[in-house]
């Protein structure tokens, strides 16, 4: 998969969620519904073809387009 794949808005979401931030948190430092936050993990998940949270921040480090 080709770098680059993750919207602006998407990297935001999980670089929050490296940082333990739950979706909760998340929406409302980005000033979004949690319903939204939710979205857009589901949208990245569907992109890598993997099942979970954690499983997407693997995939995404590994692809570098996520850095602890």
């Amino acid at each position: 998969m080709a770098s680059g794949i993750l919207t602006s808005r998407e990297r935001e979401i999980f670089l929050l969620l490296i940082k333990n931030k739950t979706t909760k948190e998340i929406a409302k430092q980005l000033h979004i519904s949690e319903k939204t936050v939710r979205n857009h993990i589901s949208n990245t998940m569907q992109k890598l073809g993997v099942n979970g949270r954690a499983a997407a921040v693997v995939e995404l480090l590994k692809l570098h387009e996520l850095t602890i």
